[in-house]
C-alpha cells in the first residue's frame, strides 16, 4: 500500500483548518525569531548563530545542546512540508538563505555538525551513543528531502548526500569502518527518505546496516565507552559508568526485541525506521517484530491521549501497566513518532487500529501540546496537574501548568510543526484497486487507481460530530473499492451512497465498499458519538476506582476553573445521565460534558489529618468536563483525566 501525498491533498476542515493555518501563519516564524534569538521572553535558541559561527560568518562558541542543529533542520523540513501544499515567496526565500548558511558551514569532505566544527578539540564520531551526530544528520537528510520535494531545489539535497556518502564511507561491517550505530535513532528513517528521493540503493543499505547492527555481541555502546573514550561522558565531563544499553534500545540485536523500553522517543524512531525498511525490503520477520513492539505499546504502555514514556527518568517506558498521571512524561515528540510508526505499519498491515491511534494523538495530545496562540508549548503532556506540586515537589517538576514560549531543549515545538504541515500525507492510501481512508479530514483527494485519477472530496464534522459526507468526481464510470475506517470507539454507524443504504464488508477495522462508481456520487457516514464512560485495564493501578470520560475520538478532563479547587475531591455519577453543550470561554463549536457528582466537603475537619471514613460528607456537584486538547487555555489550574467513579 502507497501513501498518497500531501501535494495532492488539500485540507479544508473545521477543526484542522485551523491548527495548519496556525503553522503557516504564526508557529513556523514564530519560531524562525526564535531560533535567531529574536523572541527575549523565549529561552535563547542560539541554533542560527551556530551555524554562522561553524561558516566562519562571525566570532563566538557553540551555545546550547549537542544537538542544537537538529531544531533547524526540522524548521527546514516543517517549511518544505508547508511549501509543498502552500506556495509563498518570502518563505521560500527565507529559508534558501538558511540553506546557504548551512551549505557553508559544510566541511569540505561533507561533515556537517556545528558542535564539532566549532569546537575543533572535539573529535567527530568518538561519543556515538551520547552525543547525536548521526540523529542531527538524520533531520538534516529529512529536511533536504522535503525542500527538494516541495521546491524541486536541491542544494540542501545534494549537502545531505554528500553528509551521507561520508557517512557511509565510515560506518558499516566492512573492514576498516566503525561497527558503530546512533545512539539517538533517527538517521534510520531519513535514509529511507533518501534512498526513495535519490533511487541510490546504498542509502537503503546504510539504514539496514544501522538497523541490524545494532544490539549485536560485542556490544558497539560498551567498546567505545571503554576503548574510545575512555569512560568519559560528554555530559558530566568525568568518568562515569557503562551506557544503559536497554535505554539506547541497544541491550540485545533488534530484531530479538519484543517490548518497548528506553527512551521513548529514540524507540518509536527506530520502530518507524525498522517498519520502513521491512517494506522497501519485503522483510516478513522485521514486520514481525515491528508487530510485538507496536502491540506492547499500545495495549500495555500508552496512555489514553496517546502519550507514551511514563517516567521522567531517561524520559522513558517502564514496565507493562505503569501509567502514572501526575508524573507521567509522554514527551510530545514520542507521540509524533508514534505517528510516524502507525503511518508506516499501515503500508504493510492495512489495518484500522493504526488509523485509531494516529486519531487519538492528532486530536488529543498533539493540539493539546500547543496553546491556541502557536507560541507556546507544552514538553510534558500530564493526565493529572496539581499546580502547587509541579512547583514545590521536585518529583513533578517536569510537569508543568502552564505552556512555555520554548525550552532550551527544543525538540518539541518544531516536530510539532512539522507533523501539522504534513499532516495531507496521513489521510489516504491506495492499494491496487483500493482507496483507503484513514483520518476524516475535511479537503480534496486527488488520488490515481488502475492509472485513472480518482477526485474525492470530503466534508467532515469531526470530532465533535460522526457526520462524514464523500463526494465523487470521475471522467468515466469506475470500479474499485473505497475503505473507510471504523474508529474502535464507534459502536454503531451506518453508511449511505446517494441517500440510500450502501452494503459493506467488514474487515480489520475498514468498512469496504466494492461497487462501480459513477461521477457525482456521494457516500454519507454516520458515526453515533454518544458520552463514554472509559474504565481503565485493572492492572493500571493508577486509576483504580476511576474512570474518563469520552466522545467520539476526544478526551476529556475537568479544570479548576469550571469544577473549583481540589479536583480529586470529586467523585463522578457513571449511572446519571451525561449531557453536551457549549461553552462562550472555548472556541467555538467546542462540545462540552455536563454530568452529576459528588465532592467530599472539606468544611468540618478543622485539623483532622484523618478521621473514620463513615463520617466523611459529601455534596451533590455538578460537573463540567472540556476536550483535554482545550486545557490550560484559560489560564493556570488543576486539570484531570481519571475521576474517583461513584
Amino acid at each position: 500500500m502507497e501513501h498518497v501525498s500531501k501535494k495532492n491533498v488539500t485540507i479544508d476542515d473545521g477543526f484542522f483548518g485551523f491548527y495548519t493555518r496556525l503553522v503557516r501563519d504564526t508557529m513556523i516564524p514564530y519560531q524562525w525569531e526564535v531560533l535567531n534569538d529574536r523572541v527575549p521572553e523565549a529561552e535563547p535558541s542560539h541554533a542560527v548563530k551556530n551555524f554562522k559561527i561553524a561558516a566562519g560568518l562571525e566570532k563566538g562558541d557553540f551555545h546550547g545542546f549537542v544537538f542544537q542543529d537538529s531544531d533547524v533542520a526540522k524548521w527546514l523540513e516543517a517549511v518544505g512540508h508547508s511549501l509543498m501544499t502552500h506556495p509563498d515567496p518570502e518563505l521560500e526565500k527565507t529559508a534558501d538563505e538558511m540553506i546557504d548558511l548551512i551549505e557553508k558551514a559544510q566541511c569540505s569532505d561533507g561533515y556537517l555538525d556545528t558542535y564539532f566544527i566549532i569546537n575543533k578539540n572535539e573529535k567527530r564520531w568518538t561519543n556515538l551513543c551520547e552525543c547525536h551526530e548521526l540523529y542531527c544528520a538524520g533531520h538534516l537528510i529529512e529536511a533536504a528531502v522535503a525542500y527538494y520535494e516541495a521546491t524541486g531545489k536541491d542544494k540542501l539535497l545534494k549537502v545531505a548526500c554528500r553528509f551521507a556518502d561520508l557517512i557511509d564511507s565510515i560506518f558499516g561491517s566492512e573492514e576498516g569502518k566503525i561497527k558503530g550505530y546512533p545512539g539517538h535513532q533517527e538517521i534510520e528513517l531519513a535514509l529511507v527518505k533518501l534512498y526513495k528521493a535519490t533511487g541510490d540503493p546504498k542509502y537503503l543499505k546504510l539504514s539496514s546496516y544501522f538497523i541490524n547492527e545494532r544490539g549485536k555481541e560485542p556490544n558497539y555502546f560498551l567498546y567505545e565507552w571503554e576503548n574510545v573514550r575512555n569512560r568519559i561522558s560528554h555530559w558530566t565531563k568525568r568518568e562515569e559508568p557503562a551506557p544503559n544499553l536497554e535505554y539506547n534500545q541497544a541491550h540485545r540485536p533488534v530484531r530479538q526485541q519484543d517490548k518497548a523500553v528506553g527512551h521513548a522517543v529514540r524507540a518509536v524512531y527506530m520502530y518507524s525506521a525498522m517498519a520502513d525498511i521491512a517494506y522497501e525490503t519485503s522483510d516478513r520477520e522485521l514486520f514481525e517484530v515491528c508487530r510485538k513492539l507496536w502491540e506492547n505499546i499500545t495495549t500495555r504502555r500508552m496512555y489514553i491521549t496517546g502519550g507514551i514514556g511514563s517516567t521522567r527518568h531517561g524520559e522513558a517506558f517502564t514496565f507493562d501497566y505503569d501509567l502514572p498521571n501526575d508524573t507521567v512524561y509522554a514527551e510530545t515528540c514520542a507521540s509524533i513518532g508514534l505517528v510516524f510508526f502507525s503511518h508506516r505499519m499501515l503500508k504493510m498491515d492495512p489495518s484500522g487500529e493504526y488509523g485509531d491511534v494516529m486519531e487519538k494523538i492528532l486530536y488529543n495530545l498533539v493540539p493539546g501540546s500547543m496553546s491556541r496562540n502557536g507560541k507556546e508549548f507544552f514538553y510534558v503532556n500530564p493526565l493529572e496537574v496539581w499546580p502547587e506540586a509541579c512547583k514545590k515537589d521536585p518529583g513533578k517538576h517536569h510537569v508543568k501548568a502552564k505552556r512555555q514560549k520554548w525550552f532550551s531543549c527544543a525538540c518539541c515545538p518544531p516536530n510539532i510543526a512539522r507533523l501539522l504541515a504534513s499532516l495531507g500525507d496521513y489521510i489516504y492510501s491506495v492499494n491496487n484497486d483500493t482507496l483507503f481512508t484513514h483520518l476524516y479530514i475535511g479537503g480534496t483527494v486527488e488520488a490515481n487507481i488502475r492509472n485513472q485519477k480518482v477526485l474525492i472530496s470530503q466534508n467532515s464534522k469531526y470530532p465533535y460530530d460522526g457526520e462524514i459526507e464523500f463526494s465523487i468526481s470521475l471522467n468515466q464510470p469506475m470500479n474499485f473499492k473505497f475503505a473507510v475506517r471504523v474508529p474502535s470507539w464507534c459502536r454503531k454507524f451506518e453508511i449511505y451512497i446517494n441517500n440510500q443504504k450502501a452494503g459493506y464488508e467488514i474487515k480489520k477495522g475498514y468498512a469496504y465498499i466494492n461497487r462501480t462508481w459513477h461521477n457525482g456520487e456521494s457516500i454519507r457516514i454516520f458515526f453515533e458519538m454518544p458520552v463514554e464512560i472509559i474504565a481503565s485495564n485493572p492492572k493500571v493501578r493508577e486509576n483504580a476506582g476511576k474512570v474518563c470520560i469520552m466522545r467520539g475520538p476526544l478526551v476529556y478532563c475537568l479544570e479548576e476553573i469550571d469544577n473549583g479547587p481540589n479536583l480529586s475531591a470529586i467523585s463522578l455519577c457513571v449511572d446519571k445521565e451525561f449531557k453536551t453543550g457549549n461553552a462562550n470561554d472555548l472556541p467555538e463549536g467546542t462540545v462540552i460534558i455536563t454530568g452529576e457528582g459528588f465532592r467530599t466537603v472539606e468544611e468540618g475537619w478543622n485539623d483532622e489529618l484523618y478521621k473514620p471514613y463513615r463520617s466523611v460528607e459529601t455534596r451533590p456537584v455538578k460537573i463540567k468536563a472540556i476536550p483535554y486538547y482545550l486545557w490550560g487555555n484559560r489560564g493556570e489550574g488543576e486539570m484531570l483525566v481519571w475521576i474517583r467513579a461513584r
